[in-house]
């Protein structure tokens, strides 16, 4: 009977584990359960503080339901949730369960605190915090731990954290908060909530009066209608703590058709408000969409900030509405090339309009998977994800590893960004697989056979680039190019009129310093370096030709294995960025990077113990002892601000410009390195000037880890955006990480510092300059050539805009040729790629892990290892148990004599016949030799079919004549004996 109670229990905690896992605080509820063990304890408490409360709730359930159960655990886990402050989910599992109708706008309200969070957080939080446990809406730990992450992390932390505990109370959390949000004067939190106006206060205060009554039928009335109730699919998930997330959580709940109001509005829609009920588009941006409404692949090219996204939500929604009207399925994926474009697309872009009528889903490196992409793809219909995700399981389909996923299940991808669909880019494997289809459909059409469904391709764009393109013939071919993988029937741009936000340019031209000692101090030492390894450059010290040249002699040196000269070069390397950083930074900023290097590298000389000392070589000594010998020197010079480079005093005069003349000034100073953003940004908060003008500065740098500078997380990297976002921090200082995608404020300036790449990249970042009168400056910085290289990319624009101007003037039947043209010759490139790829792989095997068996019968005939190879030409089997296989027969037609060798007949398979090859004399032995086409090739488990022995490029060994001639001169005189 136990037993049976057991099971009912478990049933019981099974059923409503989405509602546990939602409405459970582990940290408190951990504290008295006592039948877990310690060790299982610290795993549940670990995951909680490193993946977020539903993680851990999950692994709390399942250590709850592990067998054998200890007497009484039921009653205690119910206990440990009463006295943990979970008493909703106690209410559960007690089967004191709510009213359906109560539940579900209990997960609407839960819905709309998380929609509405990044404006909520803007409370007095520990005024609403001390109010919410007076009220019984947190306990004493609730009320501990939102005051703990305020105190670490400051008021808008410890008010998500206050967020994210109401909502796991039971139902009439929400009219108590509503109640608070009043007394404590935050008014406009309150409106925001309840989608009222503040006119209507008096018809609030009596909804909040009649919300303290008991819940019955009128009262539930009333507060729907003061609230604007939502239903929910998600459980809460702040978008400022993406560790906290539970992404794929909504697969299982109620689908989107079960998200709309008695009155037939959309629940988000009421959110948003009653302005953003539909997407309504600029008369520019319906001109570039037309096409793509009517079902044709385009490229859409409109600069930064015009609105490429918005008219991609609204091409998605007119495209599954039609879908839908005509009864056929609808499945539309959008690509990004960058994790945080996941989420800021999702959230700002496709959710908040297409989430009422549609279900929205995202995936990412991010994301915690819960359920496979396949699934994710199966059970949504919009699908927002990064490109290497699609590729990867459009390749597991294409191998049958499993189910995958098809281009056939797709109606509609759109590819943000697409300038990137070219060559080793990611877009263009998953469009090469596209084009493939494509044409084998045609081939398909021809003999009347049925076609496969393709997708529709949507493009976005800011600029497709010229490629590096001098010449216009050479720019149209580069833009036809594009067009042609991804392809578009027509490139979309046009003109923005009163709507387009054109920057004032500026270039600030810097003069060589009258005086650098400190860069003198670090050339004497390169010098110095020079004449003790025999080098002799020919270029200016500092320079990037001479960075180029260094970095060649690094690579010789290290290939002739010359110790001298690769660590002499090592250490110039070294040296050549020190004068960068001096050139574009602060003087101290380039010492403390020679210093940094120098000591790190005499503790890589020094064991652990300190006591015994690895070799040092009397080069690395030298080196060591020349910097030691002129440190304090260099250490002296930063001393004195007069030798600081010019680029910096122009940058200082810039910023505090723009900062003067303006009420509130948001720039971007783009810059070339990590460390340069990094220090740009230590040398603002240590000026007082900027202090004086209340700028506030923060970096944001790329999260890869191919540079020795600490890389930032994508959550960093989010939180920092953010806080550009609502005025907290308002001058950012970035990496080129900034400059494609990512959804950037209006700034009222852009400055690129020392950095100019190419002209994608320069339009992009003029593009973040989109508040009216914006300014874009460009300050050069010595050695770096930015200004000459501004000049050729505002070449390239032009020529650009004149090779679009061009392609969109063809007649489309010659526009249509060329496309057709370009993605022929694609595919032959890919073909002959994958062709070497899969040579170069088979090169790499060893030939005794490569199977040949007989292509008729798939009888098993000998390994790659006991193949030899004659001349280099001819592959034979002379071990006795080869011979076992085969029969030989004359075949008078195979006649071939030559000096060594003649062969005059065939050998057959003696299972079925299946010829194998022919019987060759060479040098007196009979070698049998065979031949490629006639045999199944199996290589890592997979069988494969070779026309040649050219396309098996195995390495495998050359014959050994004089060791087959004295087996054979033994086995003639075993013979002769006999």
């Amino acid at each position: 009977m136990a037993a049976d109670g057991d099971e009912t229990q478990e049933r019981l905690i099974e059923d409503f584990r989405p509602r546990l896992t939602m409405y459970i605080r582990v940290d408190q509820v951990l504290d008295h359960i006592h039948f877990i063990e310690d060790v299982q304890k610290e795993q549940i408490a670990h995951k909680a503080k490193t993946e977020g409360n539903s993680s851990a709730a999950g692994l709390l359930i399942n250590a709850v339901l592990r067998r054998p159960h200890s007497q009484g655990w039921f009653t205690e886990f119910v206990d440990a949730l009463i006295n943990g402050g979970c008493q909703y989910a106690a209410d559960y599992m007690q089967l004191n369960l709510p009213d359906p109708k109560e539940e579900a706008e209990n997960d609407g309200r839960v819905r709309l605190i998380e929609l509405l969070s990044p404006r909520l957080v803007d409370m007095q939080t520990g005024v609403v915090c001390a109010h919410c446990f007076s009220e019984g809406l947190l306990t004493r730990d609730d009320s501990e731990a939102i005051t703990a992450e305020t105190a670490n992390r400051g008021p808008r932390s410890g008010a998500r954290e206050l967020l994210r505990r109401i909502v796991r109370g039971r139902p009439e959390w929400f009219s108590k908060f509503l109640r608070i949000l009043r007394e404590t004067e935050h008014v406009f939190l309150y409106h925001e909530l309840t989608g009222s106006s503040p006119d209507n206060d008096t018809q609030d205060e009596k909804m909040l009066s009649l919300k303290d009554e008991p819940a019955g039928t009128e009262a539930m009335e009333c507060e729907a209608a003061g609230s604007q109730s939502f239903d929910s699919t998600l459980e809460i998930s702040m978008t400022e703590e993406p560790e906290d997330e539970d992404m794929y959580a909504s697969s299982d709940l109620p689908n989107s058709s079960e998200l709309s109001q008695p009155d037939g509005s959309d629940s988000v829609a009421a959110a948003r408000g009653p302005e953003e009920d539909d997407i309504v588009l600029r008369d520019y941006q319906m001109e570039v969409a037309r096409p793509a409404l009517e079902g044709k692949n385009i490229i859409i090219c409109l600069p930064t900030g015009s609105g490429k996204t918005r008219v991609a939500v609204y091409i998605t929604k007119k495209h599954l509405d039609g879908r839908r009207a005509e009864g056929k399925p609808g499945k539309v994926v959008i690509l990004v090339n960058k994790v945080p474009l996941v989420e800021q697309h999702y959230s700002t872009e496709f959710l908040p309009f297409l989430r009422p009528t549609y279900k929205v889903e995202r995936v990412s490196g991010d994301s915690q998977l819960k359920i496979s992409f396949t699934e994710i793809v199966e059970k949504n219909d919009i699908i927002i994800c990064t490109a290497q995700i699609l590729e990867n399981f459009l390749e597991r389909s294409n191998k049958g590893e499993d189910e995958g996923v098809k281009l056939t299940d797709l109606s509609l991808i759109v590819i943000d960004e697409c300038h990137h669909t070219q060559k080793g880019e990611v877009y263009n494997h998953i469009m090469m697989q596209y084009l493939k289809l494509k044409h084998k459909n045609k081939k398909l059409m021809k003999v009347g056979k049925k076609h496969k469904p393709l997708p529709q391709i949507l493009g976005l764009t800011a600029s497709p680039g010229v490629g590096g393109a001098a010449k216009m013939e050479d720019a149209q071919k580069h833009v036809l190019r594009i067009c042609a993988n991804l392809d578009a029937s027509r490139i979309m741009t046009c003109n923005l009129g009163e709507h387009k936000k054109e920057p004032r340019k500026l270039v600030e031209f810097v003069e060589d310093r009258k005086e650098d000692p400190f860069g003198d101090v670090i050339k004497k030492i390169m010098n110095t370096i020079h004449s003790h390894a025999g080098l002799n450059p020919t270029c200016e010290l500092g320079s990037q030709n001479y960075e180029q040249w260094v970095v060649q002699k690094l690579r010789t040196a290290e290939k002739e294995e010359d110790q001298k000269v690769r660590v002499c070069a090592e250490h110039l390397r070294q040296y050549t960025e020190g004068l960068t950083l001096s050139n574009t930074i602060r003087m101290c900023d380039a010492f403390s990077f020679l210093n940094n290097y120098h000591v790190e590298e005499n503790k890589r000389k020094t064991s652990p113990d300190a006591e015994q000392k690895i070799q040092i070589t009397d080069t690395e000594r030298f080196l060591f002892n020349l910097f030691q010998e002129n440190k304090q020197m260099l250490e002296k010079l930063t001393e004195n601000p007069q030798y600081e480079n010019d680029s910096l005093s122009k940058l200082r005069v810039k910023i505090l410009q723009e900062f003067s003349s303006r009420e509130q000034a948001r720039g971007i100073i783009f810059t070339k390195t990590r460390r340069s953003a990094m220090a740009l940004c230590q040398w603002i908060k240590e000026n007082p000037k900027f202090a004086d003008m209340e700028v506030r500065a923060s970096y944001v740098i790329g999260g890869g880890d191919q540079s020795v500078v600490k890389p930032m997380t994508s959550a960093e990297q989010k939180d920092v955006l953010k806080k550009f976002g609502n005025g907290e921090v308002n001058l950012l200082i970035a990496t080129t990480v900034a400059e494609e995608g990512l959804d950037i404020p209006e700034c009222n300036f852009v400055i690129r510092y020392g950095l100019v790449t190419n002209e994608i990249a320069m339009i992009q970042a003029q593009g973040r300059g989109r508040a009216e009168d914006s300014t874009y400056t460009l300050v050069e910085v010595k050695n770096s050539g930015v200004a000459k290289k501004e000049v050729v990319n505002e070449y390239r624009i032009k020529l650009m805009n004149k090779a679009i101007e061009k392609i969109k003037g063809m007649k489309q039947e010659e526009y249509d040729k060329q496309i057709i043209e370009f993605q022929i010759q694609a595919i032959l490139e890919e073909k002959v790629r994958l062709t070497k790829k899969k040579q170069q792989d088979i090169k790499r095997q060893n030939p005794a892990d490569v199977m040949f068996s007989c292509r008729s019968c798939n009888l098993d005939v000998c390994k790659g290892d006991d193949i030899q190879i004659i001349e280099n030409m001819h592959k034979v089997n002379v071990t006795p148990q080869f011979r076992e296989l085969f029969n030989e027969r004359e075949n008078k037609t195979l006649q071939e004599r030559r000096l060594d060798y003649e062969t005059n007949g065939v050998i057959a398979c003696k299972k079925c016949g299946e010829t194998w090859g022919s019987m060759m004399l060479y040098r007196g032995i009979d070698c049998p030799c065979l031949h490629v086409k006639n045999f199944l090739v199996t290589i890592n488990g997979k069988k494969h079919k070779f026309a040649k022995w050219k396309e098996l490029p195995i390495n495998f060994p050359a014959f050994d004549y004089a060791e087959q001639a004295f087996r054979f001169a033994e086995t003639s005189d075993d013979e002769d004996s006999e």
